[in-house]
């Protein structure tokens, strides 16, 4: 073992935050050793959030071409996912290459060490035989990765992740999603836009699980008009490949044995955080835990903090950017927030899309509030009648009736993520709903059926 290095900071797993993190506290004038055995900026840049959008922003080209004929006349339409691969290969990845990532890392100070961060005690972190002693303490970044249900044969075929299937330069003329979550409906739809036969297992009564049962339904609706077979309440019994092939044996929702063939099959049933072999028990945690905890500040133990999925507080790249920030003015003595998680913002990025911040009506009844329940169609606001074809959703909102202001929402739409912004503002802010009762709102917007809903909220 190597004489220990003495550092200031310690930065476990390049994803989004932590690189952000690292990046800053070495700006601060902090010594800082970023660690990683992966690629530097982690899930997102390169098999996540911008290959998907890519491939989602693409897949819904071809459906707004597909519109043309009801709204401005005729179109042909020539699906082509090489164009999309090359886009995702050439600009979001670099073919899958994080050399401007660690260009960029070491240009703002910091140190990178590729290779496996272990804890070695409060403080100590091992790479490759070398102890790194960091008197400030360490930052654990480490992110999920994707898991596979207990299924006879599955893990002894080759099926995809949201990794392969990103990375690939063709895709298959038929593919089973296993998990009906916000990955898996997402490119289960971008897919079949692009021509391929989609059919989707879930698990649970219904697609989006953790969604309204209200935004689930249009998104299914949305799913089956793009020929999707929409398989819930579902269980995959066994999975077999041979010649090329896959076959499934799924029992539907009436206890029906279904017998499914396909040239792929996409896994996206969820994912386990990376805290297994990072040492924790040198420090005094349990590394078989489902999640790292941490308090206001992101401190997991003595000198040291955790932030993004590991924490359990939301696997997206806003929430470890968020606690990123909140961690790094620890670290560094700044005053500011402490963190906060009443009113963490997700989307779903399915044509429609779905948006939603802080509790489901069920979430809230089920947490003793005195609740109130406003909904609105997209389809009754001036905008959602103009756009015509693609332009379903709603607007719910969920009211604490004593406290007179929203405790969560949800906006289905074309752009049920951007009017999101308003809701997420007035749950986060604790915004009275009589203030957004009285507040103008720009005709004709998508945002004026957050009117409707509240009127409904008031009924």
């Amino acid at each position: 073992m190597s004489p220990d290095i003495s550092v200031d900071l310690v930065v476990i797993g390049l994803g989004p935050g932590g690189e952000h993190l690292a990046t800053e506290a070495a700006k601060a004038g902090l010594s800082v050793v970023g660690v990683d055995e992966r690629l530097v900026g982690g899930e997102c840049p390169y098999y996540g959030c911008v290959p998907s959008k890519m491939a989602i922003r693409a897949a819904n080209t071809l459906a707004e071409a597909r519109r043309v004929g009801t709204l401005a006349g005729a179109a042909e339409v020539a699906p082509d996912w090489g164009t999309v691969f090359t886009r995702i290969r050439d600009e979001a990845t670099d073919d899958w290459d994080d050399r401007v990532a660690v260009e960029r890392l070491e240009k703002a100070g910091v140190r990178f060490v590729r290779g496996h961060g272990r804890l070695a005690g409060p403080g100590v972190v091992e790479v490759a035989g070398t102890r790194y002693a960091a008197a400030r303490g360490v930052v654990l970044n480490t992110g999920t990765t994707p898991t596979a249900p207990p299924v006879d044969g599955l893990s002894d075929s080759p099926y995809w992740t949201n990794r392969d299937a990103l990375a690939t330069a063709q895709l298959p003329a038929s593919m089973v999603v296993v998990g009906g979550g916000a990955i898996g409906v997402e490119l289960a739809q971008a897919f079949a836009r692009f021509g391929t036969r989609v059919t989707l297992v879930e698990a649970a009564p219904r697609i989006l699980a953790a969604e309204e049962p209200e935004a689930a339904d249009v998104v299914a609706g949305a799913l089956t008009a793009d020929g999707i077979q929409l398989l819930a309440g579902a269980s995959l019994d066994r999975v077999r490949h041979a010649e090329g092939q896959f076959t499934l044996a799924v029992t539907d929702a009436v206890g029906t044995g279904v017998e499914l063939r396909a040239d792929r099959v996409l896994v996206a049933a969820g994912r386990r955080p990376n805290i297994t072999e990072v040492g924790l028990d040198t420090v005094g945690l349990d590394p078989g835990a489902p999640a790292v905890d941490t308090d206001e500040r992101m401190r997991a133990g003595e000198r040291l903090w955790a932030i993004g999925d590991i924490t359990g507080k939301g696997a997206f790249t806003h929430m470890s950017m968020y606690q990123a920030g909140v961690a790094l003015r620890d670290i560094v003595g700044r005053e500011g927030h402490a963190a906060e998680y009443h009113a963490v913002p997700r989307v779903t990025y399915t044509d429609p899309e779905v948006g939603s911040v802080g509790m489901t009506e069920e979430q809230a009844r089920e947490a003793g509030l005195d609740v109130a329940v406003g909904c609105a169609a997209l389809s009754a606001s001036t905008r959602g009648w103009i756009h015509g074809p693609g332009g379903d959703g709603l607007i719910k909102l969920v009211e604490d009736r004593g406290a007179g202001h929203l405790v969560g929402a949800t906006s289905v739409g074309p752009m049920g993520g951007e009017v999101l912004a308003m809701l997420a503002t007035a749950v986060h802010a604790r915004v009275p709903t009589a203030t957004l009762e009285a507040m103008p709102l720009a005709y004709p917007t998508f945002t004026r059926a957050v009117e409707t809903a509240l009127a409904d909220l008031a009924d």
